[in-house]
Parts: structure tokens; sequence; C-alpha cells
């Protein structure tokens, strides 16, 4: 299952708070229905990659209708089909175990 990492940066804004710019985002990404996780510096959707393209395209649009006049999104992948769990949290506990030797 395909995990990918997204950040989403307004840019010609009023002030350098982006905070309401995320959770205007983020609410677009829970109206999806899609697994994710939001973190201090991104976040984390897992999901069939078409339906995680087509949300990343309507959050990066989505700052506009807010008032940015330039929007950075940056994207990175992670798609693994040797594994059957290949998640958000199976990758979590993967580390955490490892942790624990």
């Amino acid at each position: 299952m395909p995990i990918a990492f997204l950040t989403i940066t307004p840019l010609g804004t009023a002030t350098p708070s982006v905070s309401n710019y995320v959770a205007g985002v983020e609410r677009v990404l829970q109206a999806s229905g899609l697994v994710s996780q939001l973190t201090a510096m991104g976040t984390i959707i897992e999901g069939d990659l078409d339906e995680i393209l087509k949300v990343v395209r309507q959050m990066h649009e989505h700052p506009f209708t807010q008032g940015a006049q330039r929007v950075s999104t940056s994207l990175r992948i992670d798609d693994r089909r040797d594994k059957k769990e290949h998640t958000i949290a199976g990758k979590m506990r993967s580390v955490e175990e490892k942790l624990k030797k």
C-alpha cells in the first residue's frame, strides 16, 4: 500500500503563521476518508495511489481559496509491494520493535 508524506506551504500571505492553512488542507484530507497522520512538519497519508493523488490535488488548491498567492507542495511516495503490511502503523511498529532490542 502506498504511503505518502506531504507538505503544503502557502506563500504570499499576510502572516508568517500557516496553522489556519494547515487546518484547511487537513479538513480536505479528513473528508477523503483516507488514513492519515498529521505531524509537526507535514502529513502522512496511506491508501490507493490514485486516491492519494486526487486528494493531494484538492489539498494543494485549498490555500488559494483562503487567499494564498502562491502554494508550494512537496510530495514523497513510498510504494512497497513486496510486503503486505506496508502501512503507517506497520512501519512505526517495525521501528519500535527494533528500539526494544
